[in-house]
């Protein structure tokens, strides 16, 4: 199926007349006649295993999944690289572009920003692959807002306690950030379960485990339904 086929489509009026002529076109590129986006959606709090399951996903399926690099307005930390791990931007011109509708979802964590840019999005669903997005609850209800219609995927820790015991085996927290990550991820948990906010939820209290399910809503769902 070309992937900038659009039909049955109502567009909302509210929502195209804050966007860019140019925001338009890529938001109708993205959309699917199925009512369902060629974007997948992962959330989760920090320390969840989100990050790990997505790379292993990705790795397992490169010709069909494709990474949505999101941009941010921290210093890179050691080893990441600009344009593979975040595009590192300053936040004046974050700002600009987020001012000029260039940006699906934006968030700040922090004191940094991040967020998911149209580019961005666009530059996977060219090369004719489902687009995955890893972004925290504030740029999923923010995604919920747009004509897009993602597959959610939540990922959730098995128990607070060992979201606290995996963020503290990092040693990149101090103990302030930590708490305040912790506080974080119990409102994020309390999204993530409530009903008809994800597709599906994942509890990674095994990474075997949880992939085995991960994978086979993929395959079972996504493909399947992208095929159609």
């Amino acid at each position: 199926m070309n992937i900038f086929k659009v039909q049955n489509v109502r567009l909302s009026h509210l929502l195209f007349s804050s966007i860019s002529g140019s925001g338009v076109n890529v938001l109708r590129g993205l959309c699917k006649m199925n009512n369902k986006s060629k974007l997948i959606v992962f959330c989760g709090p920090s320390g969840s295993g989100k990050s790990t399951l997505v790379r292993r996903l990705i790795g397992e399926y490169p010709d069909q999944l494709g990474f949505s690099v999101s941009h941010t307005t921290r210093k890179p930390r050691e080893g990441e690289v600009d344009g593979v791990h975040y595009h590192f931007v300053d936040s004046n011109k974050m700002e600009d572009e987020i001012a000029t509708g260039k940006f699906i979802e934006s968030a700040t964590f922090s004191g940094n920003m991040y967020g998911t840019s149209k580019a961005a999005i666009q530059n996977v669903c060219e090369q004719g692959k489902v687009c995955v997005l890893d972004i925290d609850v504030q740029g999923v209800k923010q995604v919920k807002n747009t004509i897009l219609r993602p597959w959610y995927i939540f990922i959730k820790p098995p128990s607070i306690k060992s979201l606290e015991q995996r963020l503290r085996s990092r040693k990149s927290e101090t103990e302030t950030s930590l708490m305040k990550r912790l506080e974080v991820a119990i409102r994020e948990i309390a999204y993530g379960e409530m009903a008809g906010n994800f597709d599906v939820v994942i509890i990674n209290d095994d990474l075997e485990h949880a992939y085995g399910h991960l994978k086979d809503f993929v395959e079972t769902q996504i493909f399947q339904t992208d095929q159609e």
